[in-house]
């Protein structure tokens, strides 16, 4: 996807996460994490050994039990879910975590989750219901819970915002009931956020995809010098794998570069030199816990989901 989403004239992030106004704030989370076990080792490695701070569990894949023992394995790594509707890989497929005959309007004729394509996210987000993706979202996040591990956050893969407005209400429904944060970057979501007095990104939102492989530790160089005060949120795709026509991973030389670049010397140094500060999702976990009670009427959920 592309670097999209709002830019505030005054940033107010800063103020709800007790930073100054002039600060440059970044959240670095890796996404993808439990997609297989390359991504998994880098994922963690970009976190202990390099400048990532944080991470996005997706429960449905294969290599979900792989990544829920390292994250046993390493407390301190902060991480969320990485909520999940459609399928990465024509190679290797995944389904829903609920059983497929209580959401069958989450998944396509071969029974599976949906491909991320322009298409197959159009067609998943006309049949699904809301009672469904609620079924499957619980799911997801009661995975975590019964594991013994307590996330931070929810996000998306490949819905932004979740790419409708009752799923991103049931969404922001669930986090309260859970007590976490939510990854809003979209510009009309956002400004419902910032009413409510609840941290969001004031300049957007980059996917690593969207940055050319070819040098791209001059690209990222460039964006790091660039950056503004306020809050600004990075998701970066980690992978340890090279290319492989049976891994559910197209775009591998955008997660090879990603990890290359995280865990540099001259990632941390180009960090200190602009006085970047960057941040998990705890910090934000605290603030929307604390500013939720002065969310306005307008973005309660709706009728039928729970609070």
């Amino acid at each position: 996807m592309p670097a999209a989403g709002p830019t505030s004239p005054s940033p107010t992030a800063n103020t709800l996460l007790h930073h100054p106004p002039d600060a440059r704030l970044l959240l670095l989370n890796c996404d993808d994490f439990g997609m297989d076990e390359s991504v998994n080792l880098a994922v963690i490695d970009a976190i202990r050994n390099g400048i990532a701070a944080s991470c996005s569990l997706m429960t449905p894949c294969a290599a979900a039990p792989h990544a829920l023992r390292l994250l046993r394995r390493h407390p301190e790594v902060p991480f969320g879910i990485h909520l999940t509707l459609v399928c990465e890989s024509p190679h290797l497929r995944w389904g829903p975590l609920a059983a497929r005959e209580r959401v069958p309007s989450l998944l396509d004729e071969d029974g599976e989750f949906f491909a991320p394509t322009p298409a197959g996210r159009a067609e998943l987000l006309a049949r699904a219901r809301l009672d469904h993706v609620e079924r499957e979202f619980r799911a997801q996040i009661d995975a975590v819970a019964s594991a013994g591990l307590a996330p931070t956050h929810l996000d998306f893969h490949c819905l932004a915002d979740g790419g409708r407005e009752d799923i991103l209400d049931l969404t922001l429904a669930l986090a309260a009931e859970y007590g976490l944060a939510v990854r809003v970057w979209l510009p009309p979501a956002v400004a419902r956020m910032r009413q409510g007095g609840l941290p969001v990104v004031d300049h957007g939102f980059l996917d690593s995809f969207a940055v050319p492989p070819d040098d791209k530790p001059a690209h990222f160089a460039r964006l790091l010098a660039a950056l503004p005060p306020g809050l600004t949120e990075w998701a970066v795709h980690p992978s340890l794998a090279g290319p492989n026509p049976l891994a559910p991973q197209d775009g591998w030389r955008v997660r090879r570069t990603d990890h290359a670049f995280l865990v540099s010397a001259e990632a941390r140094r180009l960090l200190d030199e602009h006085d970047i500060t960057v941040l998990d999702y705890r910090p934000l976990q605290a603030a929307w816990q604390r500013g939720r009670e002065r969310l306005s009427p307008d973005f309660r959920p709706p009728p039928g989901v729970p609070r």
